[in-house]
């Protein structure tokens, strides 16, 4: 069932890999992903590693609050799902194209 398997050389593929997911999240740091809501009156700017790097709100959202939050939540989502989206297609990429996440 296993002949002609080297388990040396799953050992250094392993090792591969796992430098190339560093090296991925590393690189991931350097993209910058952008949501707006409210047709641009809320925007919010994260890295390829989920970090929020900058929010701007517009001055006019300063006096409603109810809309303000829902505004921030709506595009604090969007961004949140762009940076998982990057996520899945460098896997996918590092995985020489092969989709493990079924979509």
């Amino acid at each position: 069932m296993f002949e002609g398997l080297d388990l040396g050389n799953m050992g250094k593929m392993m090792e591969q890999m796992q430098d190339k997911a560093k090296e991925l999240q590393e690189q991931a740091k350097n993209v910058e992903l952008t949501a707006k809501a409210g047709g641009g009156l809320i925007e919010v700017k994260a890295n390829g590693a989920g970090e929020i790097i900058d929010l701007n709100i517009d001055e006019s959202l300063m006096e409603d609050k109810e809309s303000l939050q829902i505004l921030l939540i709506s595009a604090m989502n969007d961004v949140n799902k762009m940076v998982e989206d990057n996520k899945k297609s460098q896997a996918i990429g590092m995985m020489g194209g092969m989709n493990p996440f079924g979509s």
